[in-house]
């Protein structure tokens, strides 16, 4: 695949990648993607909404009484669809390298990586997903072996051993790679401190294995994701000093505010001593609850603190979402018609084009 063609990459909100009952999806050529894409769509459009009535022409949103919130609900998720469709997403000028991150647990780190990833992936780019989590749930989300005898991440901060002899490629999705993470990492926070070098080293390992990849004629890398542990140590001090943009996810609710100000003091450290390029730049709202006011309180707290980095893109909080990886799988293949696939196709597109 060229540049030029892969830049003109689509989104296919709808394309069924995966069921729930299988632990690999099946793929689905490009061609077929789109005619069940355009199937869907049609059927939506057409779908009866009267139950004194065979059927109903035309679009089925417009027949719909919106008085109801649940049907307002749906007539603004089928408006969302319909914009993402046949939206084209621009490659980078450069490789861009994310460090997801936020100290607090539970906030969506890994699960915003996993499912950003997959959609940009799923729009033709070329994307690396590195798990430096010892949970190594990332690994899991997409399918990757990362049992105690796998060379992982771990290795390659430790041992030096070349990061293309560690990625794998996710079984669910094309041009989608990770290098999984493995137990061993609870250790290597203690190993770290008496290496050469200790906070660059996963920044070497991506220079040299980018310099491979061109080497060996294989597509440039279009975005890196590091999935960081929910701490502030040398795992995640590599995070920052191999990336130039932070993506931070935020729960929307109020601890999640006082970690935030911690989270950026440290950035700010890491700017001055170890990596002046680090930038923050995106701000995920995840968890999101519409049906509390604290909910929008924190969401308004942060859009008014953070006006450029915070993205329109929403995350609700989904059961659909939190059912994925028991299937080893993003909810981009889980469930790709959901609210949270595609809230989640939404952050990556205004991402893209930012």
């Amino acid at each position: 695949m060229t540049s030029s063609e892969a830049s003109t990459q689509r989104i296919p909100p709808f394309v069924s990648l995966g069921s729930a009952r299988a632990m690999v999806a099946p793929s689905i050529a490009p061609s077929d993607s789109w005619n069940h894409l355009n199937s869907v769509t049609n059927r939506s459009r057409s779908a009866a909404v009267s139950r004194e009535t065979d059927s109903v022409s035309g679009n089925i949103m417009d027949t719909i009484d919106d008085s109801s919130p649940i049907a307002r609900d749906l007539a603004h998720e089928n408006k969302r669809r319909e914009r993402l469709i046949g939206r084209q997403l621009p490659k980078p000028e450069k490789t861009r390298i994310f460090t997801v991150s936020n100290q607090k647990g539970g906030v969506g780190k890994t699960t915003t990586t996993v499912n950003i990833a997959a959609a940009l992936a799923a729009a033709g780019l070329n994307v690396l997903v590195i798990d430096i989590d010892p949970q190594g749930n990332a690994s899991t989300a997409l399918g990757i072996e990362h049992h105690a005898d796998v060379d992982s991440i771990y290795d390659v901060l430790i041992n030096d051993v070349p990061l293309k002899d560690v990625v794998a490629p996710c079984p669910d999705i094309a041009n989608l790679i990770c290098a999984p993470a493995t137990i061993h990492l609870a250790g290597a926070e203690i190993e770290l401190v008496s290496l050469v070098a200790r906070e660059q080293r996963l920044r070497r390992a991506i220079d040299v294995y980018a310099k491979e990849r061109e080497k060996s004629g294989e597509a440039r890398l279009d975005y890196i994701f590091i999935d960081c542990p929910p701490s502030l140590g040398l795992l995640t001090v590599n995070a920052f000093c191999a990336a130039n943009e932070v993506l931070i996810p935020i729960q929307c609710e109020y601890y999640a505010l006082e970690g935030l100000s911690q989270l950026l003091k440290n950035i700010e450290m890491i700017q001055k001593h170890l990596n002046a390029e680090l930038v923050v730049s995106t701000i995920l709202l995840t968890m999101y609850d519409g049906r509390t006011n604290l909910a929008a309180q924190v969401a308004a707290e942060v859009r008014q603190h953070f006006p450029d980095q915070v993205l329109g893109a929403v995350v609700p909080r989904s059961v659909r979402i939190s059912e994925a990886p028991s299937y080893q799988q993003t909810v981009m293949t889980y469930d790709p018609s959901s609210s949270g696939a595609l809230s989640y196709l939404e952050a990556a597109a205004e991402i893209a084009e930012r």
